[in-house]
């Protein structure tokens, strides 16, 4: 007796651009230990990617996630040198302390996201103009806190800085014959902890299924019984509360206040969301995706770097050639959804 077979439903948009993203990251990573080796072959390379991104990895999830419900922040990058600023002249001028400095941060972080996600939410303002005047904001105060950059002297916080967690069985031998073991810093741990948190809120609660129905379609969501305002203002606040959390690990990694922290940061997080299937559209998204579209966006840079084109400019084309990418990418699944429905029509 023939057992009779179940036709497989397509892959979900969600799961499909998270294969083709993790697909392309290995595929580079691959390609760059085979043909420029050197550093591709140490494990502190990847771990030194991690270092580097822990920050970016955090405010790109926060982005992820308001890109999910149909929206966009640009004032994390400026939000994140405020942070720098503000924490750096608590600890060296206000005789703070780290737990000060993190609660601050995390202040910080909350005011933006609830003022924004207020005027979004609330009094159904473009989020683009609601964040592009947040930036300006963030941006101004930044130097109004202190217009100069500064290296932080205090004890605690350098001991924090300097403390590292050694990953057992991925050092090397330098060159003076001495074992160097491979490590990474607190921030790689906190961003790793965030990944995981924001990954079991997307798929195993209300509130994740809420962001995505508001993206997908707000005014099915509303018949629903979605309250669509509070998911969106609870998207900014989130992503407000992770750029305050983002920005203290920014601050943890390069020890220092400055007005020009964090550059470009915002637009590196779109990117990087966008690589990792994060939809514009919104409706579509995944953490995980965020993840590797972090570390793929980093991946590429240091590709360009050691083929010898370290000109911005080089590093800059190459990048918004992987978005064009990704963007064509994105496009031919929104064709797949629709021949699907047609032909389930």
């Amino acid at each position: 007796m023939m057992k009779s077979l179940k036709k497989r439903s397509p892959l979900s948009d969600t799961n499909l651009l998270l294969l083709i993203t993790i697909a392309v990251f290995f595929l580079m990573y691959l390609s760059a230990m085979i043909f420029i080796g050197r550093g591709f072959l140490r494990f502190q390379m990847f771990f030194n990617i991690l270092n580097e991104n822990a920050a970016l990895i955090i405010l790109s999830c926060g982005m992820s996630i308001v890109m999910i419900t149909g929206g966009i922040d640009i004032s994390v990058g400026k939000l994140t040198a405020l942070i720098c600023m503000s924490a750096a002249v608590n600890l060296d001028y206000q005789g703070g302390n780290v737990g000060t400095a993190i609660l601050l941060s995390l202040a910080i972080g909350l005011a933006f996201g609830l003022v924004q996600g207020y005027l979004v939410a609330y009094l159904d303002i473009q989020p683009f103009i609601v964040t592009l005047a947040g930036m300006f904001f963030a941006k101004g105060m930044t130097t109004i806190v202190n217009s100069t950059q500064f290296n932080v002297e205090n004890e605690a916080f350098q001991a924090l800085k300097s403390t590292r967690i050694y990953v057992p069985g991925t050092g090397t031998v330098n060159r003076l014959g001495v074992y160097v073991p491979g490590y990474v810093e607190i921030g790689v741990l906190v961003a790793l902890a965030v990944v995981i948190l924001l990954f079991v809120l997307l798929r195993w609660t209300k509130l994740g299924r809420s962001f995505y129905a508001v993206g997908g379609n707000a005014q099915s969501a509303n018949m629903l019984g979605i309250n669509v305002k509070r998911t969106k203002f609870l998207a900014h606040l989130l992503c407000g509360l992770l750029a305050g959390i983002g920005g203290f690990v920014y601050f943890l990694h390069v020890g220092s206040g400055s007005p020009s922290h964090a550059t470009g940061a915002e637009m590196n997080a779109i990117a990087s969301s966008i690589i990792g299937g994060t939809m514009l559209t919104g409706g579509v998204g995944n953490i995980i995706g965020t993840f590797f579209g972090v570390l793929s966006l980093s991946t590429i840079k240091n590709i360009v770097s050691m083929l010898g084109l370290d000109d911005a400019w080089w590093t800059n084309i190459t990048v918004a050639i992987m978005i064009c990418i990704f963007l064509v990418i994105q496009s031919i699944v929104l064709l797949r959804k629709k021949s699907h429905s047609k032909k389930a029509a």
